[in-house]
């Protein structure tokens, strides 16, 4: 999903605690796709399926090690650094018009909270949260740590070792591949690999003409149980099935030109089942993905390819007579052309099925839109028409769904 104010993407929660070894942090603070604590240790390398995630493991092994040593210091930043916060605000309403059923829509309105850090050159702290509140957070109730539609899409403080090194700790986007620029048809069939937000600890650096980002995420979302990603939800698992935990990430991206990006991504993560309530962690992930981004002038295009398997908890498939193991293949497109404060936009996903038993053809997703830049918000005409939608455990199901968005916001 865009992010709307270049104020960046991420989410927290309410009643949350996270504990990391025998430090116990409490937070008080409280999403929707296709529209639509226990000490750490770290997995065995040989459970692996993609040789490429090996030194994410090793890189996320060393991260982790900082994570026990930094995370909890920095919830409690200086005075100083928090004396400078900038507070922003806004809202969107959406209307939407669904082509098959004919029903009608107005609503999925949200109040959208910021608080930042204004601009310090003298202080390598900053920080970052955006709080949302009503049905159209994009958060998922069931799942997330609130209980309710109310949602910390993001929650981060960082620390500037240069101007090119940076270190990132809270909730804050998973760095994997690129994220679609629509607003509401969303991650589409980016699914799971989307607009990710989970809790944890983030490397940024810069080198030359490349980017590296390395993390370590040691769960989805604040809570035990909670399987919230914001925005990128309802893909892994929920509160009665399993959730993702210790997810290790590693991001490259080589800068052709000031013009044109090659990027490689790779992920790794456990399962943990909640299915017998010994919460066992006998599942996993992998994924990897290359892209590319480009800027025409006024035209620009991006491409990924997204392979991607899950094998899920024993104790889940067998209760729900599964597959163990779930395999599918993206294809993903983007192109937007910029006309003064008008934007026009399509995005396109395709996705095969490796899973057996899967469905066996090629489905696809595509949303083409427009957006007007009226000032203090954006006004946004937008269409999804896909084939097929993703569930909970990635696995492709067949669907008929088209739909019309008209979305407008304000932000002050």
């Amino acid at each position: 999903m865009m992010a709307i104010i270049n104020i960046g993407a991420d989410s927290v929660a309410s009643n949350a605690q996270i504990s990391f070894l025998d430090i116990d942090i409490t937070y008080s603070c409280k999403e929707c796709s296709y529209k639509y604590g226990k000490c750490i240790w770290l997995r065995q390398v040989a459970k692996l399926r993609y040789h490429y995630c090996s030194v994410v493991v090793y890189l996320g092994h060393i991260m982790r090690q900082l994570s026990y040593l930094l995370f909890a210091p920095c919830i409690t930043i200086s005075a100083n650094a928090i004396a400078e916060v900038g507070y922003a605000g806004g809202f969107w309403i959406n209307y939407s018009y669904n082509e098959n059923s004919y029903d009608t829509n107005l609503g999925d309105q949200a109040l959208i909270f910021y608080l930042d850090k204004k601009n310090d050159k003298h202080s390598p702290w900053h920080y970052s949260a955006e709080f949302r509140l009503g049905p159209g957070g994009f958060s998922d109730p069931d799942n997330n740590t609130s209980g309710s539609d109310y949602v910390l899409h993001k929650a981060w403080v960082s620390y500037d070792f240069s101007e090119a090194h940076k270190l990132v700790m809270g909730k804050s986007q998973l760095p994997f591949a690129w994220k679609t620029a629509n607003f509401w048809p969303g991650d589409m069939f980016l699914a799971a690999y989307g607009d990710q937000m989970d809790v944890g600890l983030k490397y940024q650096g810069s080198f030359s003409n490349a980017t590296v980002q390395i993390a370590y995420y040691p769960r989805d979302d604040w809570r035990s149980t909670s399987t919230d990603s914001t925005d990128d939800n309802r893909h892994w698992g929920s509160r009665h099935t399993y959730r993702k935990l210790n997810t290790l990430v590693g991001d490259f991206q080589w800068h052709i030109s000031s013009s044109h990006t090659l990027g490689f991504s790779a992920q790794n993560a456990e399962l943990e089942e909640f299915v017998t309530g010994k919460k066992q962690t006998d599942g996993e992930h992998q994924a990897m993905a290359a892209y590319y981004q480009g800027q025409f002038e006024s035209l620009s295009v991006k491409l990924s390819y997204i392979d991607g398997e899950r094998q899920l908890p024993q104790a889940y498939y067998i209760a729900n007579n599964l597959p163990n193991e779930i395999k599918n293949t993206r294809y993903n497109t983007e192109v937007s052309y910029q006309v003064g404060d008008w934007t026009f936009l399509v995005d396109v996903t395709l996705a095969k099925s490796n899973t057996q038993g899967g469905v066996n053809s090629t489905v696809s997703a595509w949303a083409p839109g427009v957006r007007y830049n009226y000032g203090p918000g954006w006004v946004y005409l937008e269409y999804l028409n896909q084939d097929a939608w993703f569930d909970r455990d990635m696995r492709i199901n067949k669907g008929d769904f088209a739909a019309w968005y008209l979305t407008l916001d304000y932000y002050w």
